[in-house]
């Protein structure tokens, strides 16, 4: 049964605001996401389990600052750029992939105004990227909301997604709806709908917590079960002039190469979701090889780093196998990391660019996204796979009865990876590389 979204209180933030005089202290960010993630990491296997709407995990993060770290760093703000969120995501996904995919789309939905708003709109200040400087991200964090949503368009022509009708003042919203993560906690919803059911697509912000909101939580998937996925529907839900945000033209050709960096900036986060598994999989599988030698398994280790950082080996293993194995193991680990790290670079860079972004940089942006999804897709995948192989019959770590849960990095490796066709982003990296043609400007990913 459906039932409307209720409105959740929010744990108040405990981060001292920044100076008024300078902007934030860089250093804070690692602290926090880091101190967060060894939370996630405890009992990150017993919520998988659970798979229940996360509600707790959205209050973790709410209580550390982190929905509101992407602003631009200011006076009476504590911002960070698109390297420091992407640093998070990496990070907490590597304790709970979950939650870094919930944050990931959270991330990318606070900057739709910016993307998708109008370039030509002249009243009040601009920042950077030509945007309002009181933008949706600025509220976002002024309001401690959690965003969930999508503005992508249907995938296909039988699904005619949102509807909106024209009524004095505004719209009216309906329709039908699944997103990948964010609505079933939510305390707004964007999401894009388009007039009349045909041309332009309009990026609106929702209250969840409308009576004509209703919300199935889809608790029941095979990984990311953690990440308040859901099933959406919108019945007569009246919408304001002030809650659209902006507008995604129909015709590709008219979308701007800043608002096409969009998709790929959602992309190129689950990405880091995607390295920040393969990573935190590898570590913990790390721990309980050197515990197996010595003494008891050492308590998860976050974000790649082992859970004795500094200090002597838990345990050691001349086993030559096993040593190749995770040779190869953190080989591809590293290989994935450095693809993404030059992605991650040049998008950020792109964004900084704002409205002035040509097409041609957009379409170098978009084929090292493309390299880095397909590079980091089969190593979450190929490193998941073998640590079930590697931790499983070692002792406590039985991957098929529980253990320690290592069977849900594989699971949530796969289910991130299921809709990505790697044959389709290599074939345009080839195309890019071998004639110079541009990716095409479309919204979904």
């Amino acid at each position: 049964m459906t039932t409307p979204r209720k409105s959740v209180r929010r744990t108040a933030i405990r981060i001292v605001p920044a100076p008024a005089d300078r902007p934030a202290d860089d250093e804070i960010w690692p602290r926090v996401t880091r101190e967060l993630a060894d939370d996630l990491a405890v009992d990150a296997p017993a919520r998988d389990r659970a798979g229940k709407a996360p509600f707790d995990e959205v209050a973790r993060l709410q209580e550390a600052g982190l929905p509101a770290l992407l602003t631009a760093p200011g006076a009476n703000r504590r911002g960070a750029d698109w390297r420091a969120a992407s640093a998070v995501v990496r990070e907490i996904s590597a304790a709970d992939s979950s939650v870094g995919e919930l944050l990931a789309h959270h991330y990318v939905l606070s900057w739709s105004s910016r993307f998708f708003g109008r370039a030509h709109d002249t009243e009040g200040a601009k920042d950077a990227t030509g945007a309002p400087a009181h933008d949706l991200d600025v509220r976002t964090a002024e309001e401690h909301w959690l965003l969930g949503g999508g503005v992508e368009p249907p995938r296909t022509e039988k699904d005619p997604g949102l509807r909106l009708t024209p009524e004095a003042g505004g719209w009216i919203l309906d329709g039908r709806r699944a997103f990948a993560s964010g609505v079933a906690v939510a305390d707004r919803l964007v999401v894009g709908a388009r007039p009349g059911g045909t041309g332009d697509w309009l990026i609106v912000l929702v209250d969840p917590a409308h009576p004509g909101v209703f919300t199935d939580a889809g608790t029941d998937r095979v990984g990311q079960r953690v990440s308040g996925a859901g099933t959406v529907t919108f019945d007569h839900v009246p919408v304001q002039a002030d809650q659209v945000l902006g507008l995604l033209p129909h015709d590709e050709h008219a979308v701007t190469p800043f608002a096409a960096l969009a998709p790929l900036a959602l992309r190129l986060l689950l990405v880091q979701v995607g390295l920040g598994i393969a990573e935190g999989a590898l570590a913990e599988a790390r721990d309980i090889s050197r515990a197996g030698q010595a003494g008891p398994a050492p308590a998860p280790s976050a974000a790649g780093r082992p859970s004795s950082a500094g200090a002597d080996p838990v345990g050691t293993d001349d086993d030559p196998y096993l040593l190749l194995a995770y040779g190869e193991l953190a080989t591809a680990a590293h290989a994935a990391s450095a693809v993404v790290e030059r992605a991650t670079d040049a998008l950020a860079r792109g964004l900084l660019a704002g409205r002035t972004l040509t097409p041609e940089e957009r379409a170098d942006i978009a084929v090292l996204v493309s390299a880095a999804e397909t590079v980091t897709g089969r190593a979450a995948v190929r490193i998941t796979t073998r640590v079930l192989e590697l931790v499983d019959g070692a002792e406590g770590a039985d991957a098929q009865s529980g253990g320690p849960g290592f069977d849900r990095f594989w699971r949530n490796a796969r289910a991130l990876t299921a809709h990505t066709q790697p044959a389709h982003r290599l074939r345009d990296i080839g195309d890019h590389y071998l004639n110079g043609t541009h990716t095409r400007l479309t919204l979904p990913a």
